[in-house]
């Protein structure tokens, strides 16, 4: 079995007013992410990706084809890190 590669999940973070709001007011990071990818599967990448631990995962398919997940993270670490890593905010 080949090794997980939680890039090929997680394409890029999507930036906008509303994401960058999301990752201040309610602790989550937007990513848009591969469209065959499940909630359980953008989860584990993520938390393998950052080393955090996720409470929860949303996703949308916007009308341009591209499927967002809003990633919401555990009250114990903070969204806004993991933007200054990524170089959001």
């Amino acid at each position: 079995m080949s090794e997980f590669d939680p890039w090929k999940i997680l394409l890029f973070p999507h930036t906008s007013e509303k994401s960058t709001r999301l990752i201040e007011r309610e602790n989550t990071v937007v990513f848009v992410v591969d469209r065959k990818a499940n909630k359980s599967e953008i989860k584990r990448a993520f938390e393998q990706a950052f080393g955090v631990k996720v409470e929860r995962v949303n996703v949308a398919v916007t009308s341009k084809n591209y499927k967002k997940a809003y990633i919401k993270l555990s009250p114990k670490h903070s969204a806004a890190d993991i933007a200054m890593k990524l170089g959001i905010v």
